[in-house]
């Protein structure tokens, strides 16, 4: 064991800043707080407030128009296990929190991955942030969000998007990246801005790999779930957590049961987008 005479004080540094922005920027913090709850808790009152029948038939008719009749039938089916096992109000809540951060994540990831790369310099200074951000335990992520948003749902849905955001921001960078010179040198020719040439050439050729990142942050997002619910974000994950817990093999069974079912759901239908705008 190497002896150093002094100890780099990481820890506190960190606390140092943490500290600094929650008495600096509370109001910031709490404005921000009050968004995302108002989004989150409005997607699923609006959900709750439709006959989960309805609701069902509208997921199944999606995931038949982007996936095919077999998914549609799987999701008709699982859905309905997931409303007679008496978790369908859980199963609201934790689509609510995955879609509210899979927007945020959009919203900032597309820009990011973009800049990344029509930047190489941005590129070189995101990468290391991207691969840190990856490598970082899931649970660390619940340090930050409790102490600026306390505890609750708006903490699982920053820790859910902070957590889900580096594979889009790297596939949007990929995806733009690989599309051929050739489709580019012609917009030059023909006198498109740089706009034009990003929105008509760049980001329709690079859609499936875009969509790889859509669907990729929407599973982690979804890995998130019982995390998340350690600090009250609700939803499946405390069914989760509760048969861990008090060792109910079954009711943690179920509520496994559920996320496999959302997850599968999700990740048929931004495949199959990304595959119609690939054939498109």
């Amino acid at each position: 064991m190497i002896m150093f005479p002094f100890r780099i004080p990481i820890k506190d540094w960190i606390s140092a800043a943490v500290d600094f922005l929650v008495s600096e920027l509370g109001a910031v913090f709490d404005g921000f707080s009050a968004f995302i709850f108002f989004l989150v808790n409005n997607l699923k009152d609006g959900m709750l407030f439709v006959h989960p029948l309805v609701l069902i038939a509208l997921i199944a008719f999606i995931t038949w128009r982007m996936a095919g009749w077999q998914i549609g039938l799987f999701s008709v089916l699982g859905l309905l296990i997931t409303e007679n096992i008496g978790l369908w109000v859980s199963f609201v809540e934790t689509l609510a929190l995955v879609l509210t951060a899979e927007v945020l994540v959009m919203i900032v990831g597309l820009p990011l991955g973009i800049y990344a790369a029509r930047s190489d310099r941005f590129n070189s200074f995101i990468r290391p942030i991207l691969d840190f951000m990856q490598t970082m335990p899931a649970f660390v992520y619940l340090i930050p969000a409790v102490m600026f948003f306390g505890l609750g749902l708006v903490p699982g849905v920053v820790a859910t998007f902070v957590f889900a955001l580096p594979p889009l921001i790297r596939l949007t960078n990929l995806g733009i990246r690989q599309v051929p010179k050739e489709l580019t040198e012609a917009a030059d020719a023909f006198g498109a801005t740089n706009m034009q040439k990003l929105f008509k050439v760049q980001i329709p050729v690079a859609k499936p790999t875009i969509m790889a990142g859509v669907n990729q942050s929407i599973m982690l997002g979804l890995s998130m779930v019982v995390i998340a619910a350690m600090i009250g974000a609700g939803g499946v994950g405390t069914n989760v957590l509760r048969g861990i817990q008090r060792l109910q093999v079954g009711e943690g069974f179920e509520a496994g049961l559920v996320i496999v079912i959302m997850a599968i759901i999700l990740d048929r239908i931004t495949a199959g987008l990304g595959q119609r705008k690939k054939a498109g």
